[in-house]
């Protein structure tokens, strides 16, 4: 069983392009020239000296000696939050950024949930003097607002969007109606695995240098290769995808997917994809989703901005199909104690997406000599305000 795209951009049962007619030469022109554009020797060398001189690559491998005794096993964390700009997403924007300039795009749009795939897009298009748009729900506006501030900061324009629940849909939705109104000159930036083909698999090879470097790192410090449990936040999945990519066919690694409960899984008050969708298209692939017997979208909820959609990367969908990966589920409040649990045992504060990863890890049993590679998606900066409210510290 394979879990590479196959060549109409379908992961198994899931994925495909489902596009309306004014974007379908924008996807065309992306899927004919992605892979020759990305595997070009120009196109690497820039995209792999901007990885390591601006974004601050490679990220560490952190033996964390105090959770390891916690939980009795080998715990080791990928710190994806030492990127500049504190976040996974830098690596997919720099190389979006620089696919956008070679198909002659002059203006960026981007959606953001959490902020930080929006302050990432931001950050590449002051880079290279780009014009930037991005959509964020109202919510999302008002608790991310550090975010928010740091996209303005940047020079990039901050579209609130007033409808649905105001969260990372309705950005998205409101990302795509402007795509279709200007179709010519702008690129939109999708900050994670979801889209229409051939985003999920071209977000995943930019973010695939979150495995490779796991893999040449468990090399020097365990003396092989890959880890027994390998763990991510997925709400679209980009992190996720990134840090399975080089493991997706290695049975010896076990893949765990958390996804945000809520207030449970049961309670109606969640975004648990996995466990609670069914196969539906929403923003232009198939994809488990959350919807009703009518196919109505079920509004999503999470504590995690982050993690608050109501569908799944095509890629997970179908690693969660197939069993290839177990998904758990991390209540709000699960991921709140474990957020603290970290900032007091290793004195890293973690993002409110990367505490559900974190939650899952009372969930596994590994063994005493296990190892196990936690995907350090981002930090908490963006989150103290809940942090502080919700943990009365």
């Amino acid at each position: 069983m394979g879990f590479e795209v196959d060549d109409q951009g379908f992961y198994g049962d899931f994925g495909g392009a489902y596009i309306p007619e004014m974007l379908y030469s924008n996807i065309r022109e992306l899927e004919n020239r992605y892979l020759e554009i990305i595997r070009s020797d120009e196109f690497q060398t820039e995209f792999r000296q901007l990885l390591k001189d601006y974004a601050g690559r490679p990220t560490p491998l952190f033996r964390a000696e105090r959770l390891s005794a916690h939980f009795g096993t080998r715990i080791f964390l990928k710190r994806e939050d030492l990127n500049h700009t504190g976040a996974h997403k830098i690596n997919n924007t720099i190389g979006q950024i620089l696919l956008a300039r070679r198909l002659g795009k002059q203006r960026i749009i981007a959606e953001t949930g959490a902020g930080q795939h929006g302050v990432a897009t931001a950050t590449v298009c002051a880079l290279f003097g780009m014009h930037c748009i991005v959509y964020m729900g109202e919510l999302d506006v008002e608790r991310q607002a550090p975010n928010v501030k740091k996209m303005k900061m940047l020079g990039a324009e901050v579209v609130t969007v007033h409808s649905g629940n105001k969260t990372l849909k309705d950005a998205t939705n409101e990302a795509i109606r402007d795509w279709i109104n200007h179709p010519v000159d702008t690129h939109y930036i999708i900050g994670s695995v979801v889209g229409p083909h051939p985003y999920p698999d071209m977000v995943t090879r930019f973010q695939s240098v979150i495995s490779e470097e796991i893999r040449i790192q468990l090399q020097e410090k365990t003396g092989r290769n890959y880890p027994d449990y390998l763990v991510a936040c997925v709400g679209g999945g980009s992190n996720a995808a990134g840090a399975y990519y080089h493991y997706l066919e290695d049975k010896r690694v076990r893949l765990i997917s958390a996804e945000a409960a809520g207030l449970g899984v049961e309670s109606g008050m969640t975004a648990a994809t996995s466990l609670l969708g069914t196969s539906g298209i929403i923003h232009g692939s198939r994809t488990l989703l959350m919807q009703d017997d009518d196919g109505q979208i079920e509004e999503p909820y999470s504590i995690s901005a982050g993690l608050d959609y109501p569908g799944v990367g095509p890629l997970h969908a179908w690693l969660a199909k197939s069993g290839r990966a177990t998904v758990f589920a991390a209540t709000d409040e699960e991921a709140l104690q474990a957020a603290l649990l970290c900032s007091r045992k290793e004195g890293i504060i973690p993002a409110l997406e990367t505490a559900h990863a974190l939650a899952v890890l009372e969930k596994i049993t590994p063994g005493p000599d296990d190892v196990v590679v936690v995907n350090l998606s981002g930090r908490g900066d963006k989150d103290m305000e809940t942090y502080i409210n919700k943990l009365g510290i």
